[in-house]
Parts: structure tokens; C-alpha cells; sequence
């Protein structure tokens, strides 16, 4: 009995099956370039063909150990490739191989990493792999570095009030879901503590920590002393210190709100912590001028200025119905100068910023948050004109005391000469009361509206 046309076609789909399974389990056959070149950071290599972002290895000098190199820029016909880790061992001529992706991906293409909530509670690297000893959970999802950007028209709107913990903030600098917010200081004056209360305090679902370009020994400390067990439980730490490549700094930070993006995704509430913007900068800064990008604004090339609006977008509300991700990035402010040029862009393009006094930090007022330099650019879609007119009083009364401070201390001002300022003598104790707070004692919203409307009771908050 002949087979039938149906049979004879099956079989026929079967082997091309096999065939494909076959072809698709065979090793590829990878271009090869040739090193001829190292110069500080940057390392030159002809023969390849590949598109910015590549990845590469690199033979050394035993031939067995290889380096793994970006594609960070071009020269004619030459790649410039840059390493992740401190290399020893390249010789003149080594061969350079695009990594291989998976089939169907391109040559060089980055490797996926991994994502999700199996992350939660682990401290990782820039490129996803565990700092705290223990192995990636087999549930992991991995996906792309990059993403795509939101159309800004489908972003939900900013509308609901974020509750931080911290009682200057939630009364004086409200904070909404989905806000991108700036916090400068410089060094010493409690960046790290406040930031710790944030992610032990903020009523979010997840919150992902991204520690770039700070000393290995502070990344420990974070973890340990400042954020706690309670509040690593529901967070992703993510940390590119600063003993690693800029390329690794970049993809911290990069990594960081990619995992934020991902949990938003899912319908999760998220506080991003990025600390700090200045050292991503300042990883790309070393990465352009290496590879012959000239300096613009005080030693910063244009492409530091065009990154970092490019990483603060990424964060944000995302369509109406899905999570959020609210975002604080702290700009360390070189010798307390807020015109520093990162600090300067920093401003332009968040939805406020928090400043944190070195005189307040060393008189032991904490937080520290100098409430007549901070703004919340949000913060009057968020409150009524009732809870408006009482921040405004607040801050005009808390201003006028301060424009008078020296007056009032050498014994030179007559009391009854001004009765706005006598009003401001009196409320002070009590502002600045208001205005710290222990590192273990969490104000949540509620509160601190109630006490700000009793601090301001039998006073006119409406003039």
C-alpha cells in the first residue's frame, strides 16, 4: 500500500524539524578582530563590524582567560571597546569576539538579566550577579537592559499624595506617586540617614536601591546599619561601587530602574533610590573623554547633560491603572555649591528638589532639609487651599525669623517694633520642633498635617 500525500507530508515536516533543531544546535561562526591599540581606558580593535553597545571577549595573554568589553565608540574602521573589570595580561594582536546571544539575537548583543519579584531582598551587581553569597533564584525573569519610553500623553497624572515617613516632607514638601525628586547635599550632613528612613518609612510596595559610584565600605553599611532587615525584605539593592568601571557605574544605575520598570509593570507602587546622580554623571564624564569626546561645561562633555534626562524619564507614573515608580536621586554638591553644573541640569529637569543644610547638620538639627531652598514642584496638585495657606504661614514665618536671626541674637531687636517677627520669635521653638525627627520615629501623613495644623492654631495662616 503506497502512503498517502498526507503521510509522505508529515514525514517530510518531521525531518525538516529535526534539520532546523540541528542547524540551530550548531556553533555559530563568529567574526574576529584583531587588538591594536590600548590607551588608558579605551582599547582599539579592527576586523569587527558591530553597532554601539556590543559586547566583546578578549583573548589575554595565556589564551585561555578572555575580558569582556563594550562598544563604546568608533574611529573610521576601528572599534573603541572599553573593558568592566581592570585588565592584565593584553598583548598587541589579540584576538576580540563578539559575544554570542541567543539564536536569533545579533552579534554582541547584551545578555539578558534578571528581574522580578524572585529578586526581592538580594543585593546584586551591575549585571544582575549576587554580592550577598547566595545563588540567583531559579524563578528569576530575565529580560533586556533597555526599554522602551513611555508617550508622555499616556502617563497617569500625578495625584496622589505619598506618604514618606519623614514629617517635613509630608507636611511642607508634599510628595505625589510618580514624582522625580532631587535630593542635594554634600557630604556629612545625612544624606545617607535620610535616605534610610525613606526606604524604611515610604508607603510603597517595593523599593529598589541603586548605590553607584559610593565606597565599597558604605554599601555595606547601608545595607546593614541604615535600611535593616525590615527594610531590605521588600527591596532590590543594586551596587556599582567605586572601585568598578564607569561602564559598570552606567549600568547600575541603568539596572536599578530597569528592575523599578519592571516591578511598575506589574502593578507595583515603587520608591527608586538612586544614590547618587553625580557619580552616574561623573561615569560618563570619564567614559566620553576617553574616547576623545571634548569637555563643555566645567570638565563635563554635552553627552553627560544628554544621559540624564534620558535616565530621570525612565521613572515616573506609567499608563492609568498601572504602578508607579517615585523616584529621589541625590546630587552631592561639591563644597555646598548648588550652582555646580550636574546640580544645575539636576534641577531643570526633576519635580523638585530637597536641600540639605551643612548649618543645620552641624547645629544636630535633624533631617537636615533646608525648607526655604526645597521645593515639591507637585505639591499644590496634591493638598487643598486650607492645607496650602498653612504651609505658606509656616514657611513666611519660619523666613522672617531667619532673615532676623542675627538681630535676635546679639539683643538688638526691641520686641513690638514688628509684629510679624515678634509672631515668628514666638512659633520658633516650636517649628523647629516641627521640624526634626528621630531616625527611628516614622510621622506618616496624617500626623504631620494634624500638627501642622495645631502649630499654626490662633495664628492668621491666611495672611
Amino acid at each position: 500500500m503506497q502512503p498517502s500525500a498526507d503521510d509522505l507530508l508529515s514525514g517530510w515536516e518531521q525531518r525538516l524539524a529535526t534539520m532546523r533543531s540541528r542547524i540551530a544546535a550548531t556553533p555559530r561562526v563568529r567574526e574576529r578582530g584583531k587588538l591594536v591599540r590600548a590607551s588608558g581606558l579605551v582599547l582599539e580593535v579592527v576586523g569587527l563590524r558591530l553597532p554601539l553597545g556590543a559586547h566583546c571577549w578578549i583573548e589575554q595573554i595565556d589564551g585561555r582567560e578572555h575580558a569582556e568589553a563594550e562598544v563604546v565608540g568608533f574611529s573610521g574602521r576601528s572599534l573603541l571597546l572599553m573593558p568592566f573589570a581592570e585588565t592584565t595580561g593584553l598583548i598587541p594582536g589579540a584576538r576580540v569576539w563578539p559575544v554570542l546571544g541567543p539564536p536569533g539575537s545579533a552579534p554582541g548583543a547584551a545578555k539578558s538579566i534578571p528581574v522580578g519579584p524572585a529578586l526581592l531582598g538580594r543585593v546584586l551587581d551591575a549585571r544582575g550577579r549576587p554580592l550577598d553569597g547566595e545563588p540567583l533564584p531559579s524563578d528569576a525573569d530575565y529580560a533586556a537592559l533597555a526599554s522602551r519610553s513611555i508617550n508622555p500623553l499616556e502617563r497617569a497624572p500625578i495625584s496622589d499624595v505619598l506618604d514618606t515617613g519623614i514629617r517635613a516632607i509630608n507636611a511642607l514638601l508634599t510628595v505625589g506617586r510618580g514624582q522625580r525628586l532631587g535630593l542635594f547635599a554634600g557630604s556629612g550632613v545625612g544624606k545617607s540617614v535620610l535616605l534610610g528612613m525613606m526606604a524604611r518609612f515610604t508607603a510603597a510596595d517595593v523599593i529598589v536601591v541603586g548605590l553607584i559610584g559610593e565606597r565599597g565600605r558604605e554599601v555595606k553599611d547601608f545595607i546593614d546599619n541604615i535600611l535593616g532587615d525590615a527594610g531590605l525584605a521588600r527591596a532590590v539593592v543594586v551596587a556599582a561601587p567605586a572601585d568598578t568601571s564607569p561602564l559598570l557605574r552606567l549600568q547600575g544605575a541603568d539596572y536599578a530602574t530597569r528592575i523599578a520598570e519592571d516591578f511598575r509593570d506589574r502593578g507595583f507602587n515603587v520608591l527608586l533610590i538612586m544614590d547618587s546622580l553625580t557619580r552616574y554623571a561623573m561615569a560618563q564624564r570619564e567614559i566620553a573623554l576617553a574616547i576623545g569626546e571634548p569637555p563643555a561645561t566645567k570638565g563635563y562633555p554635552p553627552s553627560v547633560f544628554a544621559r540624564l534626562p534620558t535616565l530621570v524619564e525612565r521613572a515616573g507614573n506609567a499608563r492609568a491603572g498601572s504602578g508607579s515608580i517615585t523616584a529621589f536621586y541625590t546630587v552631592l554638591t561639591e563644597g555646598d555649591d548648588q550652582q555646580d553644573p550636574i546640580a544645575d541640569s539636576a534641577r531643570a529637569i526633576l519635580d523638585g528638589h530637597f536641600v540639605l543644610s551643612r548649618q543645620l547638620a552641624e547645629a544636630g538639627h535633624y533631617p537636615a532639609i533646608d525648607i526655604e531652598a526645597s521645593i515639591s514642584r507637585a505639591m499644590t496638585a496634591l493638598i487643598d487651599e486650607t492645607q496650602l495657606a498653612r504651609v505658606q504661614y509656616f514657611k513666611r514665618m519660619f523666613s522672617r525669623y531667619e532673615r532676623s536671626r542675627d538681630l535676635i541674637a546679639v539683643g538688638a531687636y526691641a520686641a513690638g517694633s514688628d509684629p510679624t517677627l515678634d509672631q515668628a520669635i514666638a512659633l520658633h521653638p516650636r517649628m523647629e520642633e516641627f521640624l526634626q525627627q528621630g531616625m527611628g520615629e516614622r510621622s506618616d501623613h496624617g500626623d504631620a498635617t494634624a500638627r501642622l495644623a495645631d502649630l499654626v492654631t490662633g495664628n492668621d495662616a491666611s495672611s
